[in-house]
């Protein structure tokens, strides 16, 4: 009878402690430390938030209508396009919201969505990327067998491999956040709701979560960063035995642009989540957030898709053939 009743009473805590936990509202402090710039800084993100979704949102409509560019390396473009275009979803309008709002509370449920969704976007990020260095590898080292090494059934299948890894690893991470409880401080000092701030706000020693986190965020970035290294290796030991100047200086060109978005994605990643103090807050978290959460999804369409010849061919074609049909329209109007 009294082990029935401990049993009964510490099932109802538990469920009591999680209802407590499901309906805690969390207030985001990112950004509020100097009131007077709040409108310039909502000014400018917005401009960035218009220009990464008229520019990534225009690359996917742009590879879906025309045929020509239905290949492995556009349809990983297109995809990494629309991730991006997600990314700021996830991010930029509650951000904007808190810069005109006096109200910056956020609940539990909605700040796990939020980072649900974030982690599965920059997680499929991470292999596409190393799903593209594998594409630009064979496409540069080894021209000749590229369609029977990259066929569009591989490419295929390695998206939708991204977008359940993406999705895996957000259940796992996001799962755990239900063993946490919340007694104390509600100030997330982040301008979205990241995991890291949840953990140090927990009443509950965060250990196993900050283990799997580390585990699983380091295996992927390892596992893709290092895909993406080996690749770009043999892209470079590649264009130096390349016998035109020109052709060395263009590839040369090409790789170090698509490097560089790279290298600030990766970089800003490995900053946050690889690292053993987890729990300690550190002022450059947020600027390394700012980097792959906004900057980079802004970046991808330029240093993608302007030094693309085919793209930028396209896209030409499509103003012309727009432009003339305006043109056909006055003359008939005027007639």
């Amino acid at each position: 009878m009294y082990f029935s009743k401990l049993f009964f009473s510490t099932e109802k805590s538990g469920m009591v402690e999680e209802n407590h936990t499901m309906k805690i509202k969390f207030i985001l402090t990112g950004f509020m430390d100097h009131p007077e710039l709040k409108t310039l800084l909502f000014v400018v993100f917005f401009a960035i938030y218009l220009i990464t979704m008229v520019g990534n949102l225009g690359l996917v409509i742009l590879i879906s209508k025309e045929c020509r560019l239905h290949t492995p390396m556009y349809i990983f473009l297109g995809n990494l396009a629309l991730l991006d275009s997600c990314c700021a979803c996830a991010i930029t309008p509650k951000m904007l919201k808190n810069f005109l709002s006096e109200d910056r509370m956020v609940s539990f449920c909605e700040c796990m969505a939020q980072f649900y969704f974030l982690c599965t976007v920059e997680t499929a990020d991470c292999f596409l990327l190393a799903s593209m260095a594998y594409d630009r590898y064979v496409a540069i080292c080894s021209p000749l067998q590229y369609h029977i090494m990259m066929s569009k059934k591989l490419c295929i299948q390695m998206t939708i491999g991204a977008y359940i890894a993406g999705n895996l690893h957000s259940m796992i991470n996001v799962g755990l956040l239900f063993r946490l409880a919340f007694c104390g401080s509600n100030q997330i000092n982040h301008f979205y709701c990241d995991i890291l701030p949840l953990y140090r706000l927990s009443c509950v020693d965060p250990y196993v979560n900050e283990l799997i986190l580390f585990i699983s965020s380091g295996s992927i970035q390892i596992f893709t960063i290092g895909n993406v290294l080996i690749s770009y290796l043999y892209i470079l030991f590649t264009i130096f035995k390349m016998k035109s100047e020109e052709g060395r200086i263009k590839a040369f060109s090409t790789c170090a642009s698509h490097f560089l978005s790279v290298s600030l994605f990766y970089g800003s990643l490995f900053f946050i989540y690889f690292r053993t103090d987890l729990l300690e807050e550190r002022d450059q978290d947020i600027l390394a957030a700012i980097l792959f959460t906004i900057v980079v999804p802004l970046l991808n369409p330029f240093i993608y898709s302007l030094r693309n010849k085919e793209v930028i061919s396209v896209l030409r074609k499509i103003l012309k053939i727009k432009s003339q049909k305006s043109l056909k329209q006055m003359t008939a109007s005027v007639a």
